[in-house]
């Protein structure tokens, strides 16, 4: 089995048009057009882009929704285009879930045993009800602080029955204004994340396999920027979005 990779997190939306509105329902108006992530991952747009490092093409992510409640996002190679892999996303309420991902002929399933959330610093944690379910990914709405959400759990190789362990780390910072080489002048989320996972192991300690920030811009997409720390200082910029 190969080693898991952190799952992907994503971006995008379409500006809105400016209408103006009588005073009496500008605090109506305020609360309409409140960001969501779906604004900034485009999740349920058929969403594509891709993302260059070195010159030179280094991945290619497309969504694919299913339904008003759920999405699947692809990565993969713009040569062997289109992968197997694929994350499953659910809208449900306030949060983003991520339940799992299809990849090698089977499903990976998430079963989450403990969650929290916390301030920018991932101070002040507080412990969110589990169900061993799926994962709490991101919030839905986009608040104007950063937050942390912090998640361990098992992941269920459904072809097999293996369990391998996992702990995922994320911060979400609020909108600002970001750029990378190809773009200029946007507003972006950014992602921190650090994954970990026993696999290959199963029942031994849980390593570090990936650290990184990613930068979700609105409009556009996913891996508007990507920043890797760990396993090796890696960078990559979107240099082509488009729906299909």
């Amino acid at each position: 089995m190969k080693v898991l990779a952190a799952p992907a997190v994503v971006a995008a939306v379409s500006l809105g048009t400016l209408v103006v509105v009588p005073a009496s329902f500008a605090g109506e108006a305020e609360v309409s057009q409140a960001e969501t992530y779906a604004d900034y991952s485009m999740m349920f747009e058929r969403s594509a882009g891709q993302f260059w490092a070195d010159g030179q093409p280094a991945g290619q992510w497309a969504w694919n929704p299913q339904s008003e409640d759920g999405s699947h996002i692809s990565w993969g190679s713009p040569e062997t285009w289109p992968p197997e892999m694929a994350e499953v996303f659910v809208h449900d309420g306030d949060w983003v879930l991520l339940e799992g991902w299809h990849d090698n002929g089977t499903f990976y399933r998430l079963e989450v045993d403990t969650e929290q959330v916390g301030d920018g610093n991932c101070q002040n944690m507080r412990d969110l009800p589990t169900d061993g379910g799926a994962q709490r990914y991101a919030r839905w709405t986009i608040p104007d602080s950063a937050y942390c959400l912090k998640a361990w759990g098992t992941i269920v190789e459904e072809s097999t029955g293996t369990r391998i362990d996992f702990g995922h780390t994320q911060t979400w910072s609020p909108p600002a204004r970001c750029s990378n080489a190809y773009y200029q002048g946007q507003t972006c989320i950014k992602q921190w994340e650090s994954w970990w996972d026993n696999n290959g192991s199963p029942g031994s300690p849980i390593e570090r396999r990936l650290e990184r920030d990613q930068y979700l811009a609105r409009g556009i997409g996913m891996a508007f920027k990507v920043v890797q720390f760990y396993p090796r200082p890696w960078s990559a910029d979107l240099r082509f979005d488009w729906t299909w």
